[in-house]
């Protein structure tokens, strides 16, 4: 990854918004993980009048049984203590770390290359919202799979049309800007939302590209400084995850790999999951 990542300074907001996090709803026929599993939540644990179920009912003799849904925790609700920058000559404002003192830390998965079944049902079971930056190219093959995150509370972010990681060097303002519009009206085709989210491929960036990114309609450049990568943890500060850590993810086929090693990262540090388009506002 090239490009300058550091975190900028932002300024606090002068007044803050209640915002509550609403739990995503998850597709049917996903059992919910045991706390034996390692499934507990990091927060309080659900007492018997928040957890939404219904109850079991023994099936007939010789009839099928049921699948049981997975059973939404209810997410704790956050003020948010920062406020996205505004766009300022024309630039967007890039995001690397989200400065809180909430318990928190949000989930990203790029590209899409890789779609399989067990992605969505271990997205549903731990119940965690992402910020699917997602590309023309490795989606078209089958963009209806992203439906199901959609369902689970996750939301299709920009991540270019073609996925060229040298279009800050090769490319001029223009092109760039056809990449990242190319994938706005794809979005909103296949999943009826405009993305106000941008990640450059690889992570680098340039005022060309921000200049591009805001004549887009996007609100910010999102990179990063922690990532679940090959089955482990990546930290470019620490050796922790902390709050308001943006981490990345992909569809790889080491997905499995790379969620298991975030959710150790993140249990263990004690932050919540939560959508990063909720807390910035930009959802």
């Amino acid at each position: 990854m090239t490009g300058d990542h550091s975190a900028m300074p932002f300024s606090m907001p002068s007044r803050r918004v209640l915002l509550g996090l609403v739990g995503a709803s998850v597709a049917a026929g996903l059992t919910a993980c045991t706390p034996g599993e390692g499934a507990e939540s990091t927060t309080t644990a659900l007492t018997p009048d928040a957890a939404v179920g219904s109850p079991e009912v023994p099936a007939a003799p010789g009839a099928p049984t049921a699948t049981p849904t997975a059973t939404k925790r209810i997410r704790r609700s956050f003020i948010p203590d920062y406020q996205l920058p505004p766009i300022v000559g024309g630039l967007a404002p890039v995001i690397t770390k989200i400065p809180t003192k909430h318990p928190i830390v949000f989930l990203t998965i790029d590209d899409g290359n890789i779609k399989t079944p067990e992605s969505v049902t271990l997205m549903a079971e731990y119940d965690y919202p992402a910020s699917l930056f997602l590309t023309k190219n490795t989606i078209a093959d089958n963009p209806a799979f992203f439906n199901a995150f959609k369902a689970q509370g996750s939301l299709v972010e920009n991540h270019t049309v073609t996925h060229n990681i040298n279009m800050v060097r090769q490319w001029g303002y223009q092109q760039q800007l056809n990449d990242i519009v190319g994938m706005q009206e794809y979005a909103v085709q296949q999943y009826g939302r405009k993305p106000t989210l941008f990640r450059p491929p690889g992570g680098a960036y340039s005022n060309a590209m921000r200049q591009a990114v805001a004549a887009a309609g996007l609100k910010a450049v999102v990179t990063w400084e922690a990532k679940a990568n090959a089955g482990k943890m990546d930290y470019q500060v620490g050796d922790s995850l902390r709050p308001g850590d943006i981490v990345l993810m992909h569809f790889r086929a080491e997905f499995a790999a790379d969620l298991a090693a975030f959710r150790a990262a993140q249990l263990a540090a004690g932050l919540e999951v939560v959508l990063l388009e909720d807390f910035l506002g930009v959802a």
